[in-house]
């Protein structure tokens, strides 16, 4: 990169209508956000990578604001508060950085703002081989212009979610309760474990069952991550049902839809 970045043609607007076209489901859109995408460039112009990032969100702030007037919910990808909290030499103001950069990005844009946070997802691998703490990205995290956080809490066993209960936010917060970097598919009861503790700390009006990370970037075969979703659902239908919440139809486990063997045969 030797010069300033611009907007180009990102169409965010044009690819969300093709998706949605091809469902009567609504469709969420996903992006990387700025400190995200400055990792993929060569900087030969900017003086710094603040500077780049802070363009960055402004460009990427055009493209969702014009999205937004179509798609009601966007999805943005934002890890520098979380990874890089784990390094010790990291000062308070460089997380506060990546905060202002992230609702630099995200000013004005009228839809549910969804931040994912994880700890990667490369090739099936974790970026850490011990799981860290949400502990000192949390405040950052929950100091973000968006409706619902994720955060993974399956890797590391729900040990984070008693820091949630002492964060004052109106914030939803979505926890993963299947690894993607892990091939084998979590019980439903063993989901439903997870849930149950996390509403010790998070009201269920403001909990949102989610997946670690994506099951994408060569990561898992699409036949396990299609069963560990179907886990998520059934293990939420559990607590779902000891709640007396209505409860979400999960058709692969309907014996109507099952092969039966014919008598005689």
């Amino acid at each position: 990169m030797t010069s300033a970045v611009t907007r180009g043609p990102l169409e965010y607007a044009a690819v969300w209508k093709t998706a949605q076209r091809m469902t009567d489901k609504p469709v969420k859109f996903g992006t990387s956000s700025a400190q995200i995408l400055v990792r993929m460039l060569w900087n030969e112009h900017y003086r710094s990578d603040h500077e780049l990032i802070m363009d960055l969100a402004a460009v990427m702030n055009e493209e969702l604001r014009d999205l937004a007037t179509s798609c009601p919910s966007s999805r943005s990808r934002s890890r520098g508060t979380t990874t890089r909290r784990c390094a010790p030499d990291t000062p308070d103001s460089e997380l506060q950085f990546f905060s202002d950069a992230f609702n630099r990005e995200v000013k004005g844009v009228e839809a549910e703002i969804w931040v994912h946070t994880c700890w990667g997802n490369p090739s099936q691998q974790r970026l850490f081989r011990e799981v860290p703490s949400y502990e000192r990205a949390l405040p950052y995290l929950l100091d973000l212009d968006a409706d619902v956080v994720t955060v993974e809490c399956a890797s590391s066993n729900g040990r984070d979610l008693a820091l949630l209960g002492k964060q004052r936010t109106k914030k939803k917060i979505a926890i993963g309760v299947v690894s993607h970097t892990n091939t084998v598919v979590e019980p439903p009861d063993v989901v439903a474990d997870l849930i149950r503790r996390a509403l010790e700390h998070i009201p269920p009006e403001r909990l949102i069952i989610s997946t670690d990370c994506g099951f994408g970037r060569e990561g898992l075969s699409r036949r396990i991550a299609f069963y560990k979703c179907v886990a998520l659902v059934q293990g939420t239908n559990i607590v779902r049902r000891e709640l007396g919440l209505p409860e979400a139809r999960v058709r692969i486990a309907d014996p109507r839809y099952a092969f039966a063997a014919v008598p005689g045969r």
